[in-house]
């Protein structure tokens, strides 16, 4: 497709930042947690930052159809079979956020005939950015600093650094670690886990649970853009645009 990637990069981590800013303020007072019917929880937070984004998409790329958490949750699931679209999660670690952790993100992902291809993750919390242009072409900027390339790292002959689920952790993730030699085990909430992986601070996140695409669309983006891969267990890529969007399990590495 025939895009101004920079400047839709650009465009997407400032949307996402906002959005975290709005997140912010919600997070700093006393608010409201709800049930959705899949009993995940879903506060004020979410619905905000979400019309935050949509609006900035819909003006950005009003041709370009938008998948959200919030929206697809109320039943509003667009026409995907153009191949591309956004993917939204406005607060990813919902959980981390209710219990004050600061382990939560903003994700934004652009997927193009099934691959995610371009990428944001803002912590609200850490005021850091990760945001991927396409591959090579990937950064992390932490507050107003300059922004600098990130990449995965080679596995160290030491052991791998592993991380894992806070609080999604399952004893099927623990069967899997068990195969390797493991010099570190990093549990994180969120879509931290594969920025942490994108940039060669772990090798290896394992997922034997549930999720859905919007939860890892722009971590797949960030990691495979800064050289590693996102694979459900049988070796097969990762894709988007299926059916209900629930993802299989997967595995996300590092360079090998």
């Amino acid at each position: 497709m025939d895009l101004d990637r920079p400047a839709l990069t650009q465009a997407i981590t400032e949307m996402a930042r906002l959005a975290g800013d709005k997140i912010l303020t919600i997070y700093n007072q006393d608010f409201d947690v709800k049930t959705k019917s899949d009993a995940s929880p879903v506060t004020e937070a979410d619905v905000a930052a979400e019309k935050i984004i949509l609006d900035g998409l819909r003006a950005l790329t009003p041709d370009i159809p938008i998948l959200a958490e919030e929206s697809a949750a109320a039943g509003d699931i667009p026409d995907l079979s153009g191949g591309v679209f956004w993917l939204v999660d406005p607060l990813d670690g919902t959980k981390e956020f209710v219990h004050k952790r600061g382990e939560f993100t903003v994700n934004i992902a652009l997927v193009e005939q099934g691959k995610p291809t371009m990428g944001v993750i803002h912590v609200p919390a850490k005021n850091t950015s990760y945001f991927a242009e396409g591959p090579g072409k990937v950064w992390r900027q932490d507050g107003d600093a300059a922004a600098r390339p990130i990449a995965t790292r080679t596995a160290p002959d030491t052991g791998l650094t592993v991380v894992a689920s806070r609080s999604h952790r399952t004893a099927e993730t623990d069967t899997y670690i068990e195969k390797f030699e493991v010099a570190e085990l990093i549990s994180a909430g969120s879509s931290l886990k594969l920025c942490l992986v994108a940039e060669g601070a772990a090798d290896l996140y394992p997922r034997f649970g549930r999720t859905m695409e919007w939860d890892i669309g722009a971590g797949q983006a960030i990691l495979e853009a800064a050289g590693g891969r996102v694979e459900t267990v049988d070796g097969a890529p990762l894709l988007y645009g299926k059916d209900g969007h629930d993802n299989p399990y997967f595995i996300a590495k590092g360079r090998s």
